[in-house]
């Protein structure tokens, strides 16, 4: 076991080698040696996991998770936030507070996030304790507006464990105000007016030749998830474009046709670029497409074998979509290594932590953007959907998938992957205990180190970017089942 081989998908596009080469398990191991959990922040992963077994998941009992006067709804500034961008939200602010009426919440001035706040001090600081979301306290579903500079990527992790969270951020005013425009088109104003899609959805996966992440993600993850999906779900459409129909020009054209897939699910290699380099800020995280020719490209990756956010043309028809992208960076760039060997060695990857740009170009469409884009911030591993030993492991993707479809919002459809995220840290808090104590592990147990350190990295860092409360854009009355 501790020669067996962990892949990623990342793409170095200044050199075109691997982003990290496959890791052996005695590798990975060596580096959750030096992890220190935070003991707050363990200590919600904790009753999480155990109110799991109640059924009572991520709220208290009697809350509809469905219906924002029940779960509530909030929005979270930095306290120093412009009020530009407040006033620019302000369609979809109010279309929240008539969905949410007295269990809507802003957080703004000083009551919104300040510098140096974990977030069990802004729970505290608005007098909400640890345990399950408690809408009249602090409303379930909670929207970060601002850079990962403003309110950090681990401010998000941390309020993630209860809560359904998203994120906005744009570089201007009337990105935000596109972005909300375009939400309050699929949810307010008369029927006959309202963006509706057809039940459609897409999954998108490159297998590139000689290349065992891409193999693993289409064989393990995308084909069987598009097949789950399908069963129970007779009033979907699912298309697939696989391996050499995954080509970038088909990525534009899912993206550009109209209508566009009401969901888009891909996975493919990240493509990310070292610190200091003009195409990291607006290409990381762009999408490697079946155009790369394999590990054999032994050279810089050219713009034309990945989809980035400035790929998109201003004619596309993007107007409801719901995407989520299996790669790394495809969600965001924290600016230290967040799988550094010791934390005290992280080093810093990019000039400051931001938002991916392609999901910040989809959201932000002048035409009709997306609605949300579920992406991973950092690197993501293959333990996400294939466990060594065990072999694919789809649940959480089925349950978020099929939640979606089902017309659910987005933010309760992700709870299967903070569920993930409790489990593999209390499991992994437990062997890192054991180890402090002196306990000298067995191969297996190196192996199992190995695997809960690196999947607990890997299924925290799934994010949303835009509205958690967002349901895909489709027909409601005849939407299957859960």
């Amino acid at each position: 076991m501790a020669n067996e081989h962990l892949f990623l998908n990342g793409i170095d596009g200044a050199t075109g080698d691997y982003l990290l080469p496959p890791q052996t398990v005695a590798d990975v191991a060596s580096a959750a040696r030096g992890e220190v959990p935070d003991a707050n922040h363990l200590r919600e992963l904790k009753i999480k996991l155990r109110l799991a077994t109640t059924k009572v998941l991520g709220v208290t009992e009697g809350v509809d998770p469905a219906d924002l006067a029940s779960a509530g709804w909030g929005v979270i500034f930095a306290h120093d936030a412009d009020t530009a961008i407040r006033d620019a939200l302000a369609p979809l602010l109010a279309l929240r507070r008539s969905q949410a009426g007295v269990l809507y919440r802003e957080f703004v001035g000083a009551d919104g996030w300040t510098p140096n706040e974990s977030k069990t001090a802004f729970l505290t600081r608005h007098r909400v304790g640890p345990g399950p979301a408690d809408p009249p306290k602090m409303p379930y579903y909670l929207l970060i507006v601002g850079s990962p500079e403003a309110i950090p990527f681990t401010f998000q992790y941390q309020l993630d464990v209860q809560y359904a969270v998203g994120r906005l951020h744009f570089d201007t005013a009337a990105d935000y105000a596109a972005y909300a425009a375009s939400v309050a088109a699929t949810e307010s104003g008369p029927m006959s007016e309202r963006v509706v899609l057809p039940r459609q959805a897409a999954f998108f996966g490159p297998c590139n030749p000689d290349d065992r992440s891409t193999r693993l993600s289409v064989d393990d993850m995308v084909t069987p998830l598009a097949g789950l999906v399908t069963t129970g779900s007779p009033a979907w459409t699912v298309q697939s474009s696989l391996r050499d129909d995954a080509t970038r020009a088909r990525l534009a054209a899912l993206l550009g046709e109209a209508p566009p897939p009401a969901l888009l699910f891909t996975a493919s290699h990240g493509m990310a670029f070292p610190l200091g380099d003009s195409r990291q800020l607006p290409h990381q995280g762009a999408l490697l497409c079946q155009d790369w020719p394999g590990p054999s490209w032994r050279a810089e990756i050219p713009a034309d074998f990945y989809f980035a956010g400035d790929h998109i043309g201003a004619d596309a028809s993007l107007h409801g979509l719901v995407a989520f992208f299996f790669a790394c960076y495809g969600g965001g760039t924290p600016r230290l290594d967040d799988f550094a060997h010791r934390k005290r060695e992280r080093r810093p990857i990019a000039p400051h932590a931001f938002v991916a740009g392609l999901p910040r170009r989809l959201l932000a469409h002048p035409r009709g953007g997306a609605l949300a884009v579920v992406a991973h911030v950092e690197r993501a591993w293959s333990s996400s959907f294939s466990w060594p030993g065990a072999g694919r492991q789809l649940a959480v993707f089925e349950t978020a998938l099929k939640r979606l479809m089902a017309g659910q919002p987005l933010g309760w459809a992700m709870e299967a992957f903070g569920m993930r995220h409790a489990e593999l840290a209390v499991d992994l808090n437990g062997q890192l205990e054991e180890i402090r104590f002196g306990k000298v592990l067995t191969g297996a147990e190196e192996f199992a180190l190995a695997m809960s350190w690196m999947a607990n990295n890997d299924a925290r860092s799934y994010v949303i970017v835009g509205d958690p409360a967002v349901r895909l854009a489709v027909p409601r009355a005849a939407a299957p089942s859960a």
